[in-house]
């Protein structure tokens, strides 16, 4: 298992259009994935390949989400969501 953390810099956060790319990028891969987000104290974990689940998450711009992947292919998968992080989900 291997686990990152990566902050939203989207301007609208983790939106439908993200989410769906999010979970595309995850879908590619054998691995199961993973995503926490932590609010005043609590926690939330969904399933990465769902759509309604990272909804669920409201992660807004500047928050901070923990991926975890655990499977055969995760350290290509990692390497996949690292990219997609960086270039902002070709939002800018």
């Amino acid at each position: 298992m291997i686990e990152k953390e990566f902050k939203v810099t989207t301007k609208l956060g983790l939106h439908a259009r993200p989410a769906s790319l999010f979970v595309q990028t995850g879908s590619r891969h054998l691995c199961k994935v993973t995503v926490t987000k932590h609010h005043n104290g609590e926690e939330m974990v969904v399933n990465g390949k769902s759509v309604m689940g990272l909804m669920m998450l409201a992660a807004a711009h500047g928050e901070t989400l923990k991926v975890a992947l655990e499977g055969p292919d995760e350290d290509e998968a990692m390497r996949a969501f690292e990219k997609l992080f960086a270039r902002k989900f070709d939002e800018d």
